[in-house]
């Protein structure tokens, strides 16, 4: 008989052996998946900032992503990522809330109209619930409508085609419509429209209200789509600006405790759900800060890698064949020489990048 419960659990039960001997690179069980995840597989991506790193990767390895809104021929990449293409699934910008999510579902399938949809700034005209795909606005109120009508049709089509949703939780933060509890991606005044504290309220949401978002998204997605499962994560980029009072370090901690608690609890409840620990690798000290910018809030590049290394190795089936895998390997060698100056050019676009984050525009009002 043993001792104590604990006696004989595995390394990776126990902090020293499990974290305080290890470095990311060498860490092991971190994470076992769920269930399987194929190749063939139908993948749809949501979220927040960080769950574009997971398309990218995903795509790179020749996983079926889907990509209901491609951009138009002829567009270069870089303003295609601008105008909000190749990031998702769908061309809806950043989804940091559960609640964001839900709204989505029930505008997309015709369950809720949202208000105060159409904002304006300079005599251009923008959608206030994804106000970053179209950096220069529509020159009618009327566009807006037009282009969102399409765009509801194209998340129809792709939640109807989905055998697995990657979802990225990223905040509990955001700003709503009083009257209606429409909720948006970022304040009014940030990108466009103007903040009016009687039309519009912050809100922090909480444990129980983000979970109960969630749970009525995936109930709804399982009656139009059964069979869908969910992959879910948390991101571990900090918040960049906080409209509470407290500091921006503690709404951070509160932030992405309420998110991974949800995870957690979601994880206990649904079989179809699997959770992958990114915010564990990156966000946490067992990481000692290695994979954060100097800014300490955007992720390098190894960060990222490091994670999707840890993926990929649970679903070997999705990592390609072994030639794949050593292309792979060498698009990922250290670089010297010319190859070395243009890494570090990209490292310095890897800044504007937060340009296709809404909410690191923020930082832009605390200089």
């Amino acid at each position: 008989m043993a001792r104590s419960p604990y006696e004989g659990l595995p390394p990776e039960r126990f902090w020293r052996t499990g974290v305080a001997e290890r470095r990311p690179a060498t860490v092991e069980a971190l994470y076992r998946k769920r269930f399987e995840i194929s190749k063939s597989d139908a993948i749809a991506t949501a979220g927040s900032c960080f769950a574009q790193h997971i398309a990218r990767h995903m795509r790179r390895r020749g996983c079926n992503v889907l990509d209901v809104e491609p951009p138009p021929p002829g567009l270069d990449e870089e303003a295609a990522t601008r105008f909000g293409f190749g990031l998702y699934s769908a061309r809806y910008g950043n989804i940091y809330t559960a609640r964001q999510l839900l709204q989505l579902v029930l505008e997309a399938f015709g369950r809720r109209q949202p208000a105060e949809i159409v904002w304006e700034r300079d005599g251009r005209y923008y959608d206030a619930l994804r106000p970053g795909v179209e950096p220069n606005g529509h020159p009618r109120a009327e566009d807006v409508l037009e282009h969102r009508a399409e765009h509801l049709g194209k998340v129809r089509e792709l939640l109807k085609a989905t055998q697995l949703l990657i979802f990225t939780f990223g905040l509990t933060e955001a700003w709503q419509h009083k009257e209606s509890g429409t909720v948006y991606p970022t304040a009014p005044g940030t990108i466009a429209g103007t903040f009016d504290p009687d039309v519009y309220e912050f809100i922090n949401f909480g444990f129980l209200e983000t979970l109960r978002d969630f749970r009525s998204a995936r109930l709804i997605l399982n009656r139009i789509n059964q069979g869908m499962r969910f992959l879910v994560t948390v991101s571990p980029v900090p918040l960049t600006a906080t409209a509470t009072d407290q500091h921006v370090l503690a709404a951070t901690t509160y932030s992405k405790s309420v998110l991974r608690a949800v995870c957690g609890q979601l994880y206990a409840e649904c079989p179809d759900l699997d959770y992958f620990p990114s915010y564990e690798l990156i966000g946490t000290p067992f990481a000692r800060g290695k994979f954060f910018e100097p800014n300490k809030r955007s992720v390098t590049d190894a960060g990222v890698q490091r994670a999707m290394d840890i993926f990929f190795a649970e679903h070997v089936g999705l990592a390609g064949t072994v030639r794949e895998r050593h292309k792979l390997r060498r698009q990922q060698s250290p670089l010297s020489g010319r190859q070395a100056s243009h890494q570090l050019q990209r490292s310095e676009r890897q800044k504007a990048e937060d340009l296709v984050c809404e909410e690191a525009m923020l930082d832009a009002f605390g200089r």
